[in-house]
């Protein structure tokens, strides 16, 4: 059974940083795929960034050059690092990865970004 518990979110002023935590139990943690969602209020979940197995990146536009997606296999970990924060990163943040044609979610996080 896949189970994703996020942590590290909370209030910032525009221009923090934070950084998301989600630990995986999960069977071969290092072979797969971990992505980090986010949905603001009143907005479709959206996807932020992906990680493949083998450390690919991939990042939506709004994002990049400020989040950093990384994992530590050891600890069957993804990590968000979120830098230069704005208000409109403002949203509750799940992790995700996907199983038997099946897609896995945490329970979220919320980041606030205030201005």
């Amino acid at each position: 059974q896949v189970q994703l518990a996020e942590s590290g979110g909370g209030l910032v002023q525009a221009g923090g940083s934070l950084r998301l935590s989600c630990v995986a139990s999960v069977r071969t943690f290092s072979l797969r795929a971990m992505g980090w969602y986010r949905q603001a209020p009143g907005k479709q979940r959206e996807l932020v960034a992906t990680i493949s197995g083998d450390g690919r990146t991939t990042y939506t536009d709004s994002v990049k050059g400020r989040f950093t997606i990384s994992k530590d296999n050891a600890k069957n970990t993804v990590y968000l690092q979120m830098n230069s924060l704005k208000p409109e990163d403002t949203a509750v943040y799940y992790c995700n990865t996907r199983q038997d044609f099946r897609d896995y979610w945490g329970q979220g996080t919320q980041v606030t970004v205030s201005s």
